[in-house]
C-alpha cells in the first residue's frame, strides 16, 4: 500500500546529506514551506546550495537557514529586498556565493530539469554579465532567426521542499492561488521532493482536475497546522 504520509517534519527531512543541493518553494513569503526549513535548520545539513526565488525576509525561514552558516551559496531572482539583511551580510562579508539567475530563467531551468532537457536557448541575459557561467567564463550563444540567444542549463535538485494546500496519501498535490508559484516545477526537478499540506484529502476525493502536483513526483509529506498571530489569524494563509 502507497502511503507517503510522514509522522514528522524530522521523519521527511531524515537522510537528507550534507552538500546537497535544495530546491525551496514560495515565492518572497507566499508558499514558502517554513516548517520544512525549520526541520531542515534541526536536521544539521551543511554545505547547501538553496535555490530559491529570493534570498530571504527579516530573520526567519530561509534567512534563519543562512544564519546558521550552512549555506554554501544561494541561487536565486531577487537576492536584495528591503528586509534581505541577512543574506546581505553573509554576501559582503563573502561567507556566501550567488547565482543571479533571471527569473524567467530560473523557472525554465528548473522546468528543463524535471522535463529531461539538456539545455535551452533563451534571449534573456544575452550580452550582459548574465551571460556568464558561475566561474567568470562566457556561456554559449547562438544567433538564431537574427535573433541572439544565451545556453542555459537546467537546475537539478537533490532535495525540493515545497508547500501545498491538501494532498492525499499518494502525495498528489492541490495548491492555493499564489502559493502554487515554484512548487510544480521545483518537484519534478528534485531526486526527493517533500511537501507540506494542512489537509490530508482521502484518496480518490481529489478532483484529478485539480491535482497540479501527481504523486508519482512526491516523496514525502507531512501535515502542518496553519500558525496562529496575535491578531488571532494566520501567519500565512498561502
Amino acid at each position: 500500500m502507497i502511503n507517503k504520509i510522514a509522522a514528522t517534519v524530522a521523519e521527511a527531512l531524515a537522510g537528507t546529506p550534507d552538500g546537497a543541493t535544495v530546491l525551496i518553494g514560495g515565492f518572497g513569503t507566499a508558499g514558502i514551506p517554513n516548517e520544512l526549513i525549520d526541520g531542515l535548520i534541526a536536521q544539521g545539513a551543511r554545505d547547501l546550495t538553496l535555490v530559491n526565488n529570493n534570498a530571504g525576509n527579516g530573520d526567519t525561514g530561509l534567512a534563519a537557514l543562512l544564519k546558521t552558516g550552512r549555506v554554501r551559496k544561494v541561487i536565486c531572482s531577487f537576492p536584495r529586498q528591503a528586509d534581505s539583511f541577512v543574506f546581505d551580510a553573509l554576501y559582503r562579508s563573502g561567507q556566501i556565493e550567488l547565482e543571479l539567475v533571471p527569473q524567467g530563467n530560473l523557472a525554465e531551468r528548473l522546468r528543463a530539469a524535471g522535463a529531461g532537457i539538456g539545455a535551452f536557448f533563451t534571449p534573456t541575459g544575452y550580452g550582459t554579465e548574465l551571460a556568464r557561467c558561475p566561474d567568470g567564463s562566457p556561456k554559449e550563444t547562438r544567433v538564431i532567426n537574427g535573433k541572439s540567444y544565451v545556453l542555459e542549463l537546467p537546475i537539478h535538485g537533490d532535495v525540493a521542499l515545497i508547500k501545498a494546500e491538501r494532498g492525499d496519501r499518494w502525495g498528489n498535490l492541490v495548491y492555493r492561488k499564489a502559493a502554487r508559484n515554484f512548487g510544480p516545477v521545483m518537484a519534478t526537478a528534485a531526486r526527493r521532493t517533500i511537501a507540506t499540506v494542512h489537509e490530508i484529502a482521502e484518496l480518490g476525493s481529489l478532483d484529478p482536475e485539480s491535482i497540479v502536483t501527481p504523486g508519482i513526483h512526491v516523496t514525502r509529506l507531512v501535515k502542518v497546522d496553519r500558525v496562529a498571530t496575535q491578531a488571532g489569524g494566520f501567519r500565512s494563509i498561502v
